[in-house]
């Protein structure tokens, strides 16, 4: 199975900020570390797209994990900053790698929790 992981590329940067200096968005941000993390990483693990507007703006910065048969997480509300993008790619190897896709919140990075929105039933 390949989980995917679908960023947010609207997302603002900060909550009173809609980009960074050079006008780019903190999806966008988030989007490029996660891609830096997983560019060597063989694609039939883990997959990364992107999104424009996830519609979960009052948790910015947004992303959607997914993988088939397994149950769907929405998660926001991160920095867009290297340090998020570890501990998102971190839970999205284990999440994949999870035959239902279920990870021990002993296991899950720091850096993940207190982030979940919603886990969305397997349709």
């Amino acid at each position: 199975m390949t989980a995917c992981l679908v960023v947010c590329t609207t997302c603002r940067f900060s909550s009173e900020t809609p980009t960074d200096a050079v006008g780019l968005s903190g999806g966008r941000r988030l989007l490029d570390a996660i891609v830096a993390l997983v560019k060597d990483e063989a694609a039939d693990s883990l997959r990364v797209e992107e999104q424009a507007c996830l519609w979960a703006c009052s948790s910015h910065c947004s992303l959607y994990l997914s993988d088939k048969d397994k149950p769907a997480y929405l998660a926001g509300r991160f920095e867009p900053t290297q340090e998020s993008a570890q501990a998102i790619v971190a839970f999205a190897r284990l999440y994949a790698a999870s035959p239902d896709g279920a990870v021990a919140y002993r296991d899950w990075p720091e850096g993940v929790k207190g982030h979940f929105i919603a886990r969305l039933p397997v349709p």
